[in-house]
């Protein structure tokens, strides 16, 4: 039997033990390399941390300057994401752009509203628990979609607003390991007809090329007029 890689995890196999190193990029640790959570001495919670120091979350979020796009981690393969958390005030969960770029490739496979993404389009907090994506109760995001890469995986984080974002929390986690030959890369993309003329088809899918499975969609539907709340 060829060696277990650590991937695809769950109950009907989490007994098989694998090589793969688990490994986490947040606000405490940017590279995510081994040993180095906790050990900010600078960051946005300096001042609540001031009398308990290093170790006590001193960096536990990041700002993002207006206008300005910030990488959430740049990881070498090969490997998988496994776990994204995170968290930011509701008001920018449409002004912040996600993208997910694999193997160094000029153009993202992932690239959409950071709240698209996590199956909040308008803003404002609904509880979500499926598989792949959960929203908690307090408006933490988390995507357990595992997205495997070969040669490398940058996440990027986009302000489109004029002000600053304030107090951004993440937390990637990810394994480095074998990857199948078979593995496909995951993508995701964002579309938006506001408004849709009367009688026109708002197109969810087209110009995809390749082998792969599609894993569905999040919809928002909001409705301009009145008599029908777009139910059915």
């Amino acid at each position: 039997m060829d060696a277990f890689n650590g991937l695809g995890v769950g109950l009907h196999n989490v007994w098989r033990l694998s090589g793969a190193q688990t490994r986490s990029i947040s606000a405490e640790n940017f590279t995510g390399a081994k040993g180095e959570g906790g050990k900010a001495t600078e960051g946005t919670g300096k001042s609540c941390a001031r009398d308990l120091g290093q170790g006590w979350k001193v960096s536990p979020s990041i700002h993002i300057e207006p206008r300005t796009t910030v990488t959430l981690a740049e990881i070498q393969g090969p490997g998988a994401i496994q776990h994204f958390w995170n968290t930011v005030h509701p008001d920018w969960w449409r002004r912040l752009v996600l993208r997910v770029y694999w193997d160094d490739e000029p153009a993202p496979s992932i690239e959409t509203p950071l709240g698209d993404f996590f199956c909040s389009g308008w803003c404002r907090r609904c509880n979500v628990s499926s598989l792949p994506i959960a929203v908690n109760p307090a408006g933490g995001f988390n995507s357990y979609w595992e997205m495997p890469f070969r040669r490398s995986a940058r996440i990027t984080l986009e302000n489109l607003w004029d002000e600053v974002c304030r107090g951004y929390y993440y937390q990637i986690t990810y394994a480095v390991t074998g990857v199948p030959d078979d593995a496909a890369y995951l993508h995701a993309q964002w579309r938006r007809s506001n408004p849709l003329p009367y009688g026109s088809v708002h197109t969810l899918l087209d110009g995809v090329r390749g082998q792969g499975h599609y894993v569905g969609t999040y919809l928002a539907w909001g409705v301009h007029n009145n008599g029908w709340w777009g139910e059915g």
